[in-house]
């Protein structure tokens, strides 16, 4: 049995993240002097032109004499990101069911008058002109 396939037999505990195309694997592993390291692995779907997809893996291993300097700089780098660009997914406003928080306000706040006309609006597809 190779190294890889006695690591994969090695899993203690696990937790999933799912996140979009992207998956996250959090996984406790034994080493074989029956020590405990992290695995991180990120796991992103592509879809192929013939429909068909593929999933590419990256992975790092973390080991506990690393654990308190890893988790500093984690919580440093993720506060920095948070205070200089705050909580919003920019990347969000390029999908094409993005709707602006300021949008749903403007819509609450919209009277009867202004939806009528809004409704009288006939729904055209381009196949059908």
């Amino acid at each position: 049995m190779s190294d890889y396939e006695m690591m994969d037999k090695e899993e203690i505990y696990s937790k999933v993240l799912r996140a979009g195309r992207r998956t996250y694997f959090f996984d406790v592993r034994a080493t074989k002097a029956g020590d405990y390291y992290l695995t991180v692995t990120e796991s992103k779907k592509f879809t192929n032109d013939d429909g068909s997809f593929h999933y590419k893996k990256h992975k790092i291993y973390l080991y506990k004499e690393d654990f308190t300097e890893f988790k500093e700089i984690l919580s440093e780098m993720t506060d920095y990101i948070i205070n200089e660009k705050g909580q919003e997914v920019i990347s969000e406003r390029h999908q094409k069911d993005f709707k602006r928080e300021d949008d749903f306000v403007t819509q609450e706040a919209k009277t009867p008058e202004d939806t009528k006309n809004i409704d009288s609006f006939t729904d055209i597809s381009f196949d059908d002109i």
